[in-house]
């Protein structure tokens, strides 16, 4: 490289580094402001009226049912030390069917999760839609929002209370393993790659969406939370769910519709894959300071940062000596040994660190040379139970907490489409005006903003570490999941107009073609 081109690059990272540091004091100085107003807004008290209050999820039956079942074995115990050696025997039979009855539930549940989801995501494949969203649909159609109202008996055999704690279980272990492949497949040559117009562009589309949805709160919070959730929680996750661009999701699009290869493919999985890794470390950022008290959310940040560091300072150099050993025999047993505990173990130090399990495995996912025949068996290997089998038990999770019904009346419904078109202004305004200032065209800039619209499963990931935080309402998260499935389906359509003009021929290899098209590859099944 000569001389004039090193300067050049200089000034092009330092100004990315100002452009950057200006984006994020902006964007701390707004919610600053947003929480300040915050604090005079009073939230109706826990069961009061109110969309918030709208009664308890199916996930909050489950946790009653759970807790019921202890009480139960807890009666049961007392009556063995009462009842001596024979009440053993009757508590251990009576035990044993419990525990039968609850497989053969969960066996059934199972069945008829991965039929439907089979056969929603082939239909929504025919009519153009990603199949994750028919997937989606058919998770929240076997609930309560469709089946819990047209049969309630049909959905009490098929998804009792009983199974929800197993089918949350099985959920758990799928999104840990799903970001794991989503970390493998992310290939750090994207971000490598980024020019000054993927740069604007991506911290665009994460900091406008972020402020956004942390001024949506201020209306929201006194409508569609509770007292003893804190406005600093409920604005900084807010922003958070809406600042999600699901990358796996708009690979597929990508990939499904031929244009991975085209510039304007090329730009968008690049600033999809700089807003993945941002929206995760921001989520890991909320999630640390919810979870802790104000003096302890320091320290959980700064162990955060540590095990980071020495995943990328230390583990990542010996991982890749060691793929570069190894990698000629490919996934051997022993190998997959390694692999299984060292993903086990990162999701169980970030757990216990006060931030998510996801995050482990999505930070040791990415830590994974990506080009290595060992990844590739990897992605080869979990890909088809996690898609086939953990996803769809995941999306009918997700349909059994999120319950349509809460959205009453017109209000309950303008709230959902006020929170529909503030996610869709976020993402779609910041990422297209971004690229406009960048010197793209407006077709360019707005095929671009409608991409990084894209928010797909990964989005409910999300939403559900709120729910189960207790940040979001039963009401609210059924808004956003609606939220979720609208802005992922109109990125087709839209893009199949926006596709007429210019912008789609193919990019030149050095702008990072082959990158993407290995990329758009390795989600294929993901979508």
């Amino acid at each position: 490289m000569t001389p004039v081109a090193m300067r050049q690059l200089n000034r092009s990272s330092l100004l990315s580094a100002a452009v950057y540091l200006a984006t994020v004091a902006a964007a701390v100085l707004c919610f600053l402001w947003i929480r300040h107003q915050g604090a005079a807004l009073v939230a109706p008290a826990p069961g009061g009226p109110g969309l918030a209050a709208g009664g308890p999820s199916v996930a909050g039956g489950a946790s009653a049912a759970g807790g019921a079942s202890a009480a139960a074995g807890a009666a049961r115990g007392a009556g063995v030390a009462a009842g001596g050696p024979a009440a053993v025997g009757g508590s251990s039979a009576a035990a044993s069917r419990g525990a039968g009855d609850a497989l053969q539930h969960v066996l059934l549940a199972l069945a008829v999760i991965l039929v439907a989801a089979r056969l929603a995501g082939l239909v929504f494949r025919r009519l153009g839609q990603p199949r994750v969203v028919g997937e989606v649909l058919a998770g929240i159609l076997l609930g309560p929002s469709l089946l819990g109202r047209i049969s309630p008996p049909a959905l009490a055999f098929l998804l009792p209370p009983s199974v929800a704690p197993y089918l949350g279980i099985i959920s758990q272990v799928g999104i840990i393993l799903f970001m794991f492949l989503v970390g493998v497949e992310l290939d750090p040559g994207l971000m490598r790659n980024r020019t000054q117009a993927t740069v604007a562009i991506s911290h665009a589309s994460i900091t406008v969406p972020f402020v956004l949805g942390a001024l949506l709160a201020l209306p929201l919070y006194p409508r569609l939370s509770t007292r003893d959730v804190p406005f600093t929680a409920f604005a900084l996750f807010l922003g958070v769910s809406m600042s999600i661009t699901a990358f796996p999701v708009l690979a597929r699009i990508l990939k499904d519709r031929g244009i991975q290869r085209t510039r304007l493919g090329v730009i968008a999985l690049t600033c999809a894959a700089v807003d993945d890794v941002t929206a995760w470390c921001l989520l890991a950022l909320v999630v640390s300071v919810i979870r802790s008290r104000s003096g302890s959310a320091v320290v959980t940040v700064l162990l955060t940062a540590a095990y980071i560091g020495l995943l990328l300072v230390v583990v990542r150099p010996l991982l890749a000596r060691l793929v570069r050993r190894v990698d000629h025999r490919g996934m051997t047993q022993g190998v997959t040994t390694i692999a299984f505990v060292a993903l086990l173990l990162s999701a169980l130090i970030t757990e216990a660190i006060g931030i998510h399990a996801i995050f482990g495995a999505f930070v040791l996912g990415v830590i994974v040379p990506h080009e290595s025949r060992i990844a590739r068996q990897l992605r080869a290997q979990l890909e088809g139970v996690v898609v086939v089998l953990l996803l769809p038990a995941f999306f009918a999770f997700t349909g059994l907490r999120t319950q349509v019904g809460l959205l009453r009346g017109v209000s309950g419904w303008l709230l959902c489409g006020l929170i529909v078109l503030v996610a869709s202004l976020g993402k779609f305004g910041g990422s297209a005006v971004a690229a406009r200032a960048t010197g793209l065209s407006w077709h360019d800039a707005a095929s671009l903003g409608v991409l990084m619209n894209t928010r797909g499963l990964v989005e409910l990931i999300v939403l559900n570490i709120g729910l189960d935080l207790h940040v979001l309402s039963p009401a609210l998260f059924a808004m956003l999941v609606l939220m979720a499935i609208a802005t992922t389906m109109a990125t087709t359509p839209l893009l199949a107009l926006l596709q007429r003009g210019p912008g789609w021929e193919p990019a030149a290899e050095p702008a990072g073609a082959g990158t993407a098209a290995a990329v758009s590859q390795a989600g294929a099944g993901i979508g």
